[in-house]
């Protein structure tokens, strides 16, 4: 989150006050807050050859990596005006816009927190190569695209082969259980929780010493046991995620969820319901008597889709360390 020194229009130093529910910087002189709001960018899926048009991004984040082409909206460009220039400056290509394809978001950056809208389209001109921060472009078949380090872009991949291959995309259904599948979590899969960790509203202020702490405790999980949900479809993408402890008395264990997430295109869809049965089944074959959820981190919906699962609140002291 940007933190700012002086107010902007008087030059004040800021303080802060509750506004919009939230404790927000603000101006005690002249009144002005500091909202800090997502960036707008676009995406481009265009479509070429059989494939899609992919970029290998000559600037950090991920420098050498391919991904779609994208970029910030510029104040005085439409979103269809900004992904036309994105194409062009990044593939060489001119295209037209076929539809919007869909829209992410991303508050858990990189860099920053934004909105990023998705263009389907197609190459109606110009000569396919790397430019503006894009040291080469390519045409990648739907079996040879690789995996994309931005979580926005695979979903918004995924999405794309899906439609291709059933006519119609999924986005509106429940998956299939042919469609994904749940295992317990491998140490490569480290790079892919971390970003979903970051989705749950509750860790958006974790410092960068407990993104480390929970990355060592990811590694060595003794007490802990992850599972993840993986689409069957190719590149395969994980799209969720739910962490299990086991905390072990004298005289019984008991089960404690405090982080699941799954991604925002993968939501309502039964992706979350397949994650806490595979961690109930789990719980049951350990013998644990109790299973656990820390609800102070969820909103309405999930307590009620808790509650729906046989979850009931009951009273439990508790003393807060920190």
């Amino acid at each position: 989150m940007a933190q700012l020194t002086y107010c902007p229009v008087c030059g004040h130093r800021l303080g802060s006050r509750e506004e919009g529910g939230r404790l927000r910087q603000a101006c005690p002189n002249c009144g002005y807050v500091h909202y800090d709001n997502p960036v707008p960018a676009v995406g481009l899926l265009i479509e070429k050859d059989g494939g899609i048009v992919l970029i290998r991004r000559a600037n950090p984040p991920h420098k050498g990596e391919w991904t779609l082409p994208s970029g910030f909206i510029e104040a005085d460009e439409s979103a269809e005006e900004a992904a036309i220039r994105e194409a062009e400056e990044e593939t060489g290509l001119k295209i037209e816009i076929i539809e919007m394809a869909g829209v992410n978001s991303f508050p858990e950056g990189p860099p920053v927190s934004g909105i990023m809208i998705f263009f389907r389209g197609r190459a109606i001109g110009g000569e396919l190569r790397g430019g503006d921060d894009a040291t080469e472009a390519a045409v990648f078949k739907p079996g040879e695209i690789p995996r994309l380090p931005f979580r926005t872009h695979r979903e918004a991949v995924a999405q794309w082969l899906a439609q291709r291959q059933n006519g119609k995309p999924r986005s509106e259904r429940q998956l299939d259980k042919e469609d994904f599948f749940i295992r317990p979590a491998e140490l490569g899969d480290g790079d892919e929780i971390m970003g979903l960790l970051a989705l749950i509203p509750a860790n958006r202020g974790m410092t960068a010493e407990e993104r480390r702490q929970a990355w060592f405790r990811l590694r060595e999980p003794a007490g802990l046991e992850v599972f993840v949900a993986q689409t069957r479809q190719e590149p395969s993408l994980i799209v969720g995620f739910i962490a299990l402890s086991v905390v072990r008395t004298l005289t019984e264990g008991r089960g404690y969820i405090n982080d699941m997430a799954v991604l925002p295109t993968y939501q309502r869809r039964g992706i979350g319901a397949a994650l806490l049965e595979a961690v109930m089944r789990r719980a049951d074959r350990l013998n644990l008597r109790t299973l656990m959820v820390n609800v102070g981190r969820a909103n309405e919906s999930a307590r009620a889709f808790y509650a729906a699962l046989g979850f009931s609140e009951e009273p439990v002291m508790h003393l807060r360390l920190k």
